[in-house]
């Protein structure tokens, strides 16, 4: 990656999002006093969590899911500009300001453009694949939860068991739609949770009365009352609504189109920064490339965003990057919380701990060091995880696996 300019004179995000509004808000609290301005389709920034949960249940309100306070833009002299960037050109040389062209034709200009557009829902890829929702925005939430209250006993098939298609199968459910749920793993979420948490997360939705089908959707047909989803096995299941909750594809094509480095994401360095020195990613959109040239999986967690905005603030204030703890997720669904922190798939063993109130699993190398942690209500438990993890402490197994052991000692 080449050394970008130090404190340029402006800086423009392309997207809006929690990253982008992260990096705004370091920015500013930076001391950067150079001009600041957002460009993204949908205007202010929002907290896309919710969508599926609170927001969805109609609990909790758009006004609510804004990720700052009314006035925090013009108060700190940021300029949001609601349009789309059709176009970046990076000029002749580096002295050149970049310019983005907008879809009306409009244009901006900065030192410094940061590619934060994050990604869209990815479409099913399957005959009749057109006549599935997605859970991406709020007009996707609001125009779902219409079409669930719009008729009694709304027959809802979601493709994709993963966090987004679990916390809607919930969240319809208790909205009163019938719901039935599609993977073709058994069970999903492995990677994320691990396999004794996989298993018990997703046994949790037929106890609730929503069916689980594993196997592969091989294409919706339209019928006389409806739609129906035909799966590989031969399974038919009929539907008034399909949503397909099958990841994101990131927004890439403008940056690809303005000559910058991408694979299935932005590349980028630790620093946030692209192949040109006047370009930056950061949130979903971007995919980072270690020092001896590795490229990670793109992630797509929301502590994740916020840590780009706050290493991207940093690079362009000139500053150290920000230490991070070990990565770190929740989830919400049929009244339990889930969160996780580390890897649960990296080589090791895994010791449970059953309690009352909670399940947790722990993942350990072969010397006995924390990598990995999950809970089903257990979120105490899994910040003192974390910070065995950050210490890098070697655990005995029996104290983990002791529900009367307090973790939280062990992380002293």
């Amino acid at each position: 990656m080449t050394q970008p300019h130090v404190n340029p004179a402006s800086i423009l995000f392309i997207g809006g999002g929690l990253s982008a509004q992260t990096a705004l808000k370091a920015l500013r609290d930076g001391g950067y006093t150079g001009a600041l301005a957002v460009i993204d389709p949908e205007g202010t920034p929002y907290d896309r969590p919710p969508l599926s949960k609170d927001y969805l249940l109609g609990t909790k309100s758009a006004e609510e899911l804004a990720l700052a306070a009314e006035g925090w833009h013009a108060e700190h002299d940021v300029d949001v500009i609601t349009g789309t960037a059709e176009h970046v050109d990076f000029g002749h040389d580096e002295a050149d300001p970049v310019t983005v062209t907008l879809t009306d034709g409009s244009t901006q200009q900065a030192e410094a453009v940061v590619f934060s557009a994050g990604g869209r829902a990815r479409p099913l890829p399957i005959p009749g694949g057109e006549h599935a929702k997605v859970l991406r925005t709020k007009a996707d939430a609001d125009e779902l939860r219409t079409l669930i209250q719009e008729a009694e006993n709304s027959r809802l098939v979601i493709i994709g068991a993963g966090l987004i298609g679990a916390e809607t199968a919930s969240s319809a459910l208790s909205l009163g739609a019938t719901v039935a749920l599609v993977d073709p793993l058994d069970p999903p979420l492995v990677p994320a949770v691990g396999q004794e948490l996989a298993e018990k997360l997703h046994a949790m939705h037929a106890t609730k009365g929503i069916d689980v089908y594993a196997g592969l959707t091989h294409e919706i047909t339209e019928a006389e009352d409806g739609l129906v989803v035909h799966l590989a096995d031969g399974t038919q299941l009929p539907a008034d609504i399909v949503l397909a909750g099958i990841g994101i594809i990131p927004n890439t094509a403008l940056a690809e189109e303005a000559g910058l480095e991408v694979e299935n994401g932005i590349i980028v360095d630790e620093h946030q920064r692209t192949s040109h020195a006047q370009a930056f990613a950061i949130g979903d959109v971007c995919r980072k490339r270690n020092a001896v040239g590795e490229l990670a999986n793109r992630t797509e967690h929301w502590e994740a965003a916020m840590n780009d905005g706050a290493n991207v603030a940093a690079t362009l204030l000139g500053q150290d990057l920000p230490k991070h703890s070990a990565p770190w997720f929740w989830s919400d669904r049929h009244g339990v919380h889930v969160e996780g922190v580390g890897s649960m798939t990296a080589e090791g063993t895994t010791v449970l701990r059953e309690s009352d109130d909670a399940t947790i699993a722990f993942r350990l190398n072969e010397d006995n060091v924390l990598i990995g942690a999950t809970a089903v209500d257990g979120g105490i438990a899994v910040r003192a995880a974390r910070r065995l993890i950050d210490k890098g402490k070697q655990v005995d197994p029996a104290q983990l696996a002791d529900p009367s052991v307090d973790l939280r000692k062990l992380a002293r």
